[in-house]
């Protein structure tokens, strides 16, 4: 395992064991980063940014060129921990051809008259892209968990809506993603973990900086003062549904740099576990092209 393998691992959140939210860091995340400078750990995640940019480059291309595998990544988060910051400048480097951004905003009739993996199924990525979820099914288990009159709109057949319900729900989304798995869509989940205070801060921020005000919802604000019954569900849901197949890591965000060097490595890590190859010329192909080559090294230089 590598140096970098074993930093990643220490976010994961392990299959049946607790997500232990409360008890993770926000800033760094890992003791051997607490005696650095904030300006050393900032300068090396910067570092780590731009390897991880190139990296997943490269590991883009040959999944887009190998067209086997897809993959979906799953970001989630409180509001104000930086999702839209991910996914600007950790895909900063690919092929935009490969990769697709889904945000899942209130459902849509069309929508409330399915069951709630339905609308999920339909944004899936393609074999050789990379998919992106800013926000996902997973606002099944924690937003409706907080705000379970908002269930209604849904019209489930009657019946409980207490622990056993969420429990089906859970059973539901990992056997959904088991089957992704074994098809060929490999998913990895972000929980974005940022601290109360620090999400005070940003959302101030938006209220303070020209041309960001536009960013700001007041209804974010009301959402806040719930903020421990979110941590809450997200706790029950991350210890739920982590497994061998779809795994979830608790990043720190109380600082961009951080966060978007440990997603960049754990993106670049999973992509490389799929051992791919670039696809073989057929012998058949390859006498084409040697044929094809003598042609053009044939043709009468151009004056």
């Amino acid at each position: 395992m590598s140096t970098r393998e074993r930093v990643l691992e220490r976010f994961l959140v392990a299959p049946g064991e607790a997500a232990g939210i409360a008890d993770r860091d926000t800033a760094t995340g890992g003791p051997e980063f607490a005696d650095l400078a904030q300006d050393e750990l900032e300068e090396r995640a910067k570092d780590a940014i731009t390897r991880g940019i190139a990296e997943l480059a490269e590991a883009q291309e040959l999944l887009w060129a190998s067209d086997r595998y897809a993959l979906l990544v799953v970001l989630q988060a409180m509001d104000a921990a930086g999702k839209d910051s991910v996914i600007k400048h950790v895909m900063s480097g690919v092929n935009p051809q490969g990769v697709q951004v889904v945000s899942f905003k209130q459902p849509s009739t069309e929508e409330l008259d399915h069951d709630f993996l339905w609308r999920i199924s339909r944004a899936l990525p393609e074999r050789g892209r990379i998919g992106i979820f800013n926000r996902s099914h997973y606002e099944e288990v924690v937003a409706l968990k907080v705000h379970p009159e908002w269930l209604e709109p849904q019209r489930l057949p009657p019946g409980g809506r207490g622990e056993e319900f969420w429990q089906h729900r859970y059973e539901d989304i990992n056997a959904f993603e088991r089957h992704l798995d074994r098809n060929g869509t490999k998913v990895v989940k972000f929980f974005l973990h940022v601290s109360k205070d620090v999400q005070k801060e940003r959302f101030l921020r938006r209220l303070d900086v020209p041309g960001k005000e536009w960013k700001f919802n007041a209804a974010d604000v009301a959402e806040r003062a719930r903020f421990d019954d979110y941590i809450s569900a997200f706790e029950d849901a991350l210890t739920a549904t982590s497994t061998p197949w779809a795994p979830w890591y608790v990043i720190p965000a109380d600082h961009w740099w951080v966060t978007q060097a440990l997603v960049a490595g754990v993106l670049v890590e999973k992509l490389r576990s799929l051992d791919l190859r670039w696809p073989e010329v057929s012998a058949a192909d390859h006498a084409a092209n040697l044929e094809a080559r003598q042609a053009l090294e044939a043709e009468p230089v151009a004056h």
